[in-house]
C-alpha cells in the first residue's frame, strides 16, 4: 500500500503508470470475486482507494498548475 506522501513525490508518469495498474488489479479482483472465491476481499477497498488517491493527487497537480500559470 503506498501512502499519499510517498504518491505526491512521483511524477506524473509514474503516477500514470501506477493508476494504470490499479485499475487493472482492481478488474481482476473483481472478476476473481464473481467467478470464485476472492483471498482477500479487502483488497477491493484498497485498491478503489489506491485509485481514489491517485486521481485525487493528480487533480491537485494539474490545479497547481494552471495557477502557477495564471
Amino acid at each position: 500500500m503506498t501512502k499519499a506522501k510517498e504518491l505526491r513525490d512521483m511524477s506524473d508518469e509514474q503516477l500514470e503508470l501506477t493508476l494504470n495498474e490499479a485499475v487493472e488489479n482492481l478488474f481482476r479482483f473483481r472478476v476473481q470475486a464473481q467467478t470464485d472465491r476472492l483471498d482477500a476481499p479487502s483488497e477491493l477497498r484498497k485498491q478503489r482507494r489506491l485509485i481514489a488517491r491517485i486521481r485525487t493527487i493528480q487533480t491537485e497537480k494539474a490545479a497547481s498548475a494552471v495557477a502557477q500559470t495564471a
